[in-house]
């Protein structure tokens, strides 16, 4: 979940104290927000980044931490596409401009998210070429900050998604048209990554199955991908849904997205994740066990209670790790 909290990308002690708070609450895994690959693909000016060693340090000390913590360090690295340059949810969250400290956004095709939203820059070949590049690099950097889990964000509107569905993208070169062009990005971009990637260490794609709009991305379309990207080297399908039109009906409801993780894990063949208003131990939990997917990721309920892993294993009568100077509590 972006914490909109950064200085030029760069980690703080919020996210040394957010992320590893999780950690000593019992989590697995501990994934950061989404870090962007280069400065224009921030959502906003204060996200995470992860496009300069500069950054390495800092993202070092807290991967340190949550492995201390016996939980997985992992990083999601991102492009913001067409929904970057945008002020903090608190703030308004419209766009900014680059005369107030914000920058023109880029996108396969120059339409913007929102009628009214400023018309991103359409990507050349060439530039389509170095943000791949700038992904790989990503990876690498998350690998010499210790970090042993790497998500691949491709989802909710953002320029990887952005690729992949035909409501935004309308090129007529190698990247639109066909499905089979609008996949050459997120594909290439996997494909840059898992080679900057060790093989021993796990790597995630997280994915919008759906847009939840007519003639937009569909779920067939995400099985065809997830194959591509098992072929491709990918361990994971991270499984949500949405954000690529701000006129979507979103139909939602608790475990609403879970049946597209079940359908790809049983069609594909590969490992996949639930998430999406999962707020219970036993509704996690059944999940895993009834086989509709192998992992449950926990977003807003993480925020809510950083400590969710630890009541839940109390709940379900499980044996966890608790941190000693937290055993007097139980």
């Amino acid at each position: 979940m972006c914490q909109y909290s950064s200085e030029d990308g760069f980690a703080n002690d919020w996210h040394l104290v957010h992320l590893g708070s999780r950690a000593v609450g019992g989590a697995a895994a501990v994934i950061t927000e989404a870090a962007a690959v280069e400065p224009r693909g921030r959502i906003s000016p204060h996200d995470l980044g992860i496009w300069s060693d500069d950054h390495i340090e800092m993202l070092g000390r807290i991967a340190r931490f949550i492995a201390g913590q016996g939980a997985v360090p992992g990083m999601q690295i991102a492009h913001a596409g067409r929904k970057a340059s945008t002020a903090r949810p608190w703030e308004g969250g419209g766009p900014i401009s680059p005369f107030g400290g914000g920058w023109r956004p880029v996108a396969p095709s120059p339409i913007p998210f929102r009628a009214g939203d400023p018309a991103p820059a359409e990507l050349s070949a060439a530039e389509i070429a170095c943000v791949v590049e700038a992904f790989a690099a990503a990876a690498r950097r998350v690998l010499a900050a210790g970090f042993e889990l790497l998500e691949i964000h491709c989802a909710h509107g953002y320029l990887a998604h952005e690729f992949l569905s035909p409501l935004s993208n309308r090129r007529t070169d190698d990247y639109g048209g066909s499905l089979e062009n609008r996949m050459r990005f997120a594909l290439e971009v996997a494909a840059a990554v898992r080679h900057a990637w060790p093989e021993r260490l796990p790597l995630f794609v997280r994915i919008s199955a759906t847009d939840w709009m007519r003639g937009g991305w569909t779920p067939d379309d995400s099985v065809e991908l997830a194959r591509r990207l098992r072929g491709l080297g990918t361990d994971l399908i991270d499984c949500s849904s949405g954000g690529t039109d701000a006129a979507a009906q979103v139909p939602v409801a608790p475990g609403y997205q879970v049946p597209f993780a079940e359908r790809i894990r049983r069609e594909v063949g590969i490992l996949t994740g639930a998430v999406g208003l999962i707020t219970t131990a036993a509704q996690a939990e059944g999940i895993v066990r009834s086989g509709q997917a192998d992992m449950v990721l926990l977003a807003r309920e993480s925020l809510r209670d950083p400590y969710f892993p630890l009541r839940a294993a109390r709940e379900l009568g499980a044996q966890t790790r608790i941190p000693p100077q937290y055993l007097r509590a139980w």
